[in-house]
């Protein structure tokens, strides 16, 4: 029998123009009074060029496409597509697919490969951090105040100093603002970009993460130096500092080193020695790690020293330790990398939204998108004389007929967006006014994103031709179900006439095992089995009620396969009945079979010992009449002279 697809033909020769697509785009065909534009033609021949070996004929795909969109056709006479099964499956797969046309794929890979450059290097910074604030307005003077403290030290005002006075990094106590080199892939990405980006010399403008307002200064760079593997074997400090603690934790260590001078294990001596339970049973082993993910006592140690060798006990601010190194390897391509990168993409709260604003801003271009200049004057002139708080949101904002934007056709205005604005006062009139052009301006461009989402398969090619290719297979599949797979299942009355008329056709050159073979788990059982049968049969029982009460009986010690098979295609068969050497028993815990019921039969008895052929043939019989019918029933007009273009590439 045929195989179903929704995505029938393997030339996948399915699609739809949803919409009227523009007039430089000719309609190559009309079938059955459904417009097929050249856009969606030639997306589908050149999908189907790709997937042939040799490339199809141009006039033999053509005919196989006419025959395509008949189809279609006939489903859609149907109204297949009106049905609440077609819509939910159909609008279910829209929305699957809908999510990477949303953002710039190019933009992306241009975003992996930034953060991968951060991984191959490592920067040298100083940083200073302040509250953010719990409003906007206090965000922003806190923005101004770190900007004033970047002017005192560009001015000559040591970093250290103002860094202990005003920064609230707890860090800063016992760094004095200087963080000394990090690698990529530790802190937030806004952080990272920001400190990977600043040119070595220079000190970052202010900027906002969700920890704080930050500044960073980048003394220096260098190229990274991959990632090591090691093992420790640890004394930890725990509550106690003292000094004789530390001596009498040395002295243990020092027996420690001395076992391994000796050949000690050093897996075995972590397991017995090591405080540190996460690593102690796994032999010391620690997670590959690169700069700046541990303290520097032991990170400087690891990648100094050499593949194999062991460390002198050394102290740490967690304890004293000794290290192995075991492996080393250099900093990742960025194709072994690519994945992560991007995941890192998809997850990160900042970088997640570039892609998306490519987007935007590509289809402010295509919708003609305009922003009111004179918003910034109305702003300023109502906040001058008032207060941003709720109740100016209320009477005044969500009131508003003052335009903010216009694109395809629509004009916004201030009471549209005003729902994205926060009720929270802000008494400075002029981080009000920045306050809320900034909302604004974030809601107008999701105003114009949510206009692309609804209009997408007007405004994205690729995408109507990939949703038209899906709707349609969806069509041909429900259809090409009723008239020719179940069609032939279920049209008994023809699919005998069609047996009997063909019945040479579907005669064995070899004899077949019909019948049913019962495999046991035991010889016991099966020996209760044969006793069972031959009451049953002098008691004249049909077959049926045999096996029903030999399931009832013996349950899963056995087990019994009804079939009609051919030498070869059945080991149990071959070896019942063909007289092969018996083999490996096809089922596991069963080890014994016998035939209960049917031998070997020379040619078939009946349609039901041929069926799977003959239900295939009969598709072919029903799908042929189907296309000399669809023919018959459906106009086709085809456009000769864009054919001819196609054809000749003109």
């Amino acid at each position: 029998m045929k195989i179903k697809s929704k995505l029938l033909m393997s030339c996948s020769l399915a699609a739809a123009a949803l919409l009227s697509i523009a007039a430089t785009d000719p309609v190559l065909m009309t079938v059955a009074g459904h417009d097929v534009r050249l856009s969606e033609f030639n997306y589908l021949y050149n999908k189907n060029s790709q997937q042939q070996i040799e490339q199809e004929p141009l006039d033999r795909y053509v005919d196989r496409f006419v025959v395509y969109k008949l189809k279609v056709a006939d489903a859609l006479a149907a109204g297949i597509d009106t049905t609440d099964a077609f819509r939910t499956e159909f609008e279910g797969y829209r929305n699957d697919i809908i999510g990477p046309f949303l953002v710039d794929t190019t933009v992306i890979e241009d975003l992996a490969r930034d953060i991968y450059s951060r991984y191959t290097r490592n920067v040298n910074i100083d940083h200073m951090m302040l509250p953010s604030g719990k409003s906007f307005e206090q965000q922003q003077r806190q923005l101004a105040l770190m900007d004033s403290l970047r002017n005192v030290i560009i001015a000559g005002e040591p970093w250290d100093s103002v860094a202990v006075h005003y920064s609230s990094d707890p860090s800063v106590r016992h760094n004095k603002g200087h963080y000394g080199y990090i690698n990529a892939g530790v802190f937030p990405t806004a952080f990272e970009q920001v400190a990977f980006d600043t040119p070595v010399g220079e000190i970052s403008k202010p900027f906002a993460t969700r920890y704080g307002i930050h500044m960073v200064r980048v003394n220096a760079t260098r190229a990274d130096e991959g990632q090591v593997l090691t093992a420790h074997i640890i004394k930890m400090f725990f509550d106690d500092r003292s000094d004789s603690i530390k001596q009498v934790m040395r002295h243990e260590l020092d027996l420690v080193y001395d076992t391994l001078k000796a050949g000690g294990d050093f897996a075995e001596l972590a397991r017995r020695n090591s405080d540190d339970l996460q690593t102690r049973y796994k032999g010391g082993v620690l997670p590959w790690f690169g700069r700046g993910r541990m303290v520097p006592e032991y990170e400087d140690r690891a990648f100094a020293m050499q593949v194999g060798d062991i460390s002198e006990p050394f102290e740490s601010p967690y304890g004293f330790h000794i290290l192995k190194k075991l492996d080393a390897r250099p900093t990742q391509d960025y194709a072994s990398m690519r994945e992560n990168l991007i995941k890192i993409i998809k997850e990160d709260e900042q970088l997640k939204g570039t892609p998306r604003a490519a987007v935007i801003e590509r289809m402010k271009k295509q919708y003609g998108f305009k922003w009111n200049s004179d918003l910034d004057r109305y702003l300023n002139k109502l906040l001058a004389s008032t207060t941003y708080n709720e109740t100016f949101l209320n009477t005044v904002l969500k009131n508003s007929k003052q335009e903010v934007c216009s694109f395809a056709g629509r004009k916004l205005t201030v009471a549209d967006l005003s729902s994205h604005l926060s009720p929270a006062p802000i008494s400075d009139p002029t981080a009000a006014a920045t306050y809320i052009k900034e909302t604004l301006v974030d809601a107008a461009d999701n105003a114009v994103m949510d206009h692309y989402s609804a209009n997408i398969v007007n405004d994205n090619e690729d995408f109507r031709n990939l949703l038209g290719e899906y709707r349609d297979g969806m069509l041909l599949f429900e259809i090409s179900d009723r008239r020719v797979w179940s069609g032939a299942q279920t049209d008994t009355i023809g699919l005998r006439q069609y047996y009997e008329a063909n019945r040479d056709k579907y005669r064995w050159t070899a004899p077949r095992f019909k019948g049913i073979i019962l495999s046991a788990t035991n010889d016991s059982v099966l020996g209760l089995v044969k006793n069972e049968l031959t009451d049953m049969r002098a008691a004249g029982l049909p077959m049926d009620s045999i096996t029903m009460k030999l399931a009832r009986s013996h349950g899963r010690l056995i087990k019994m396969d009804r079939m009609t098979v051919a030498q070869g295609e059945n080991k149990l068969a071959d070896y019942l009945c063909f007289d092969v050497p018996r083999g490996e028993m096809p089922y596991k815990n069963y080890t014994e079979a016998m035939v209960i019921d049917g031998g070997l039969i020379d040619q078939p008895q009946s349609i039901a010992d041929v069926r799977g052929r003959v239900t295939s043939d009969y598709q072919d019989v029903l799908e042929a009449r189907w296309i000399a019918e669809l023919r018959a029933k459906y106009p086709v007009k085809i456009n000769n002279k864009v054919l001819k273009s196609l054809k000749t590439g003109k």
